[in-house]
């Protein structure tokens, strides 16, 4: 074990990983394996390093339900999104929800909450039950559940954000995002990045990458406003018109560059974790037909064969469960990064300031004293009773505080509805057993999922 010291203070604890690299193959090979092992062996507050002499970096990871309540919400101002990878992030999609901070995220948010109300986010139900019927009657003997929930999300995103440009911008998504994201990832943790605008290959294949992905969404963005916009109010208007209508008199409008960036944003986090979140979900399901069945016969039960509706949320509690379950076993944000502002006291060690500081729901999550028997596939931990007893941040898939998704209710809405759809009319069994997992900007899949199919009439 080696320990970090910070004056008058204990000593933080961690792998002491292999002499003058640390623990650099580790968490090149599995960072969530890596931290899960660091909470197990060290504690809730742990220190690892990575790195050769002089290029060597650390972060300080908080894993327990009460200190990761600290960092994203109770002392949240103490701790920013100053570090490497979301200033990568904000270079290549722009200063939107996601990556703003200070003044200019509290007025994106202002603009943007009116139009993730309850009711605003109910009105795209009808689209998400349309893109999961266009998904499921081209369906066959067999699925890949990751990259088809990846395609079916990207295009319901797509959809309501576009409206009828849903073709154009899922092509180039499609086309973009990957590339756009390997380099983010890769330059976020490099030890030393070459600028940007040097015509490297890697950094010519992002630039054309990024310059296809802002061009279609400025063609989108000018030929709505030039367009005009439909009738106020209506809930089944596209996302982009209703953020470029967004307006009030202390914070103005988005400009056309802003709209690009919350565009970006939301077409990325909106769509790669709903997509493991319903991949996983059915995947886990495939793999325990008694809850699979439990779950068809709550379906089949609330819904008479009809297409599911917003207003049926609330009538597939266990369904629900199901979905959160997934959640917790395989979260879509598995670590959550952030830089302390000043020394901040956390289960008794000190998290000095300037340190990279990570929250981790894939170790929370995993955590023996909130959950017993861990790694076991069980929807009961999520009745009502159960989630009383447990502490608030022992299960935060959406991250917490002032920056908590704002597409919650959204991404929860679009996978209990397009669950219900799947399970009414297919029965799902796992080809593939077990599916490795690593952090990227999300959860990423390194193996397939593969079902079987069996129609239910």
């Amino acid at each position: 074990m080696t320990t970090h010291t910070v004056t008058g203070k204990r000593e933080i604890p961690g792998p002491a990983g292999v002499p003058l690299l640390g623990s650099l193959f580790d968490l090149k090979k599995s960072t969530i394996d890596t931290l899960l092992r660091a909470q197990r062996e060290h504690g809730d507050v742990v220190r690892i390093w990575g790195g050769p002499p002089g290029l060597r970096a650390e972060v300080h990871a908080v894993f327990s339900a009460e200190g990761a309540q600290r960092v994203l919400a109770t002392e949240s101002a103490n701790f920013r999104k100053d570090n490497r990878f979301y200033q990568e992030l904000r270079e290549s999609f722009g200063n939107g929800l996601l990556t703003a901070q200070d003044e200019d995220y509290l007025r994106q948010r202002r603009l943007v909450q009116p139009l993730f109300t309850r009711r605003r986010v109910d009105g795209y139900a009808e689209a998400v039950t349309q893109e999961t019927a266009r998904m499921t009657d081209a369906w066959g003997e067999d699925v890949e559940l990751i990259g088809e929930m990846t395609r079916f999300t990207l295009r319901a995103v797509a959809r309501i954000l576009f409206g009828a440009d849903v073709e154009a911008a899922v092509a180039v998504v499609e086309r973009s995002f990957p590339v756009i994201g390997d380099y983010v990832l890769r330059r976020g943790y490099a030890p030393v990045n070459l600028p940007r605008h040097w015509p490297t290959p890697d950094n010519r294949r992002a630039a054309a990458a990024t310059a296809e992905l802002y061009a279609v969404c400025d063609r989108i963005i000018a030929e709505r406003r030039a367009a005009g916009s439909g009738a106020d109010g209506d809930p089944g208007q596209d996302l982009l018109t209703l953020l470029a209508e967004a307006e009030s008199a202390e914070d103005g409008t988005f400009d056309a560059s802003e709209l690009r960036d919350q565009v970006l944003i939301f077409l990325l986090a909106g769509h790669e974790t709903t997509a493991t979140s319903l991949a996983f979900a059915l995947h886990l399901l495939a793999r325990h037909p008694e809850e699979q069945d439990r779950a068809r016969e709550e379906v089949r039960r609330v819904l008479g064969g009809r297409t599911p509706t917003a207003a049926d949320l609330d009538a597939l509690p266990y369904l629900t469960q199901v979905l959160k379950e997934a959640m917790r076993l395989y979260p879509a944000a598995p670590v959550i990064g952030r830089r302390a502002v000043a020394d901040t006291e956390i289960d008794g060690y000190v998290i000095p300031a300037g340190a990279d500081v990570l929250v981790a729901p894939w170790v929370t999550h995993r955590n023996p004293l909130y959950w017993p028997d861990p790694e076991r596939f069980d929807p009961s931990r999520f009745t009502p009773e159960e989630e009383k007893g447990r502490p608030r941040y022992a299960w935060f898939p959406f991250g917490g505080g002032p920056r908590a998704c704002i597409g919650q209710h959204f991404s929860m809405l679009e996978s209990v509805l397009t669950l219900a759809m799947v399970l009414d009319g297919y029965e799902l069994t796992a080809v593939d057993t077990e599916v490795p997992v690593n952090a990227e900007i999300t959860l990423r899949p390194e193996g397939p999922a593969r079902c079987r199919l069996r129609k239910l009439g």
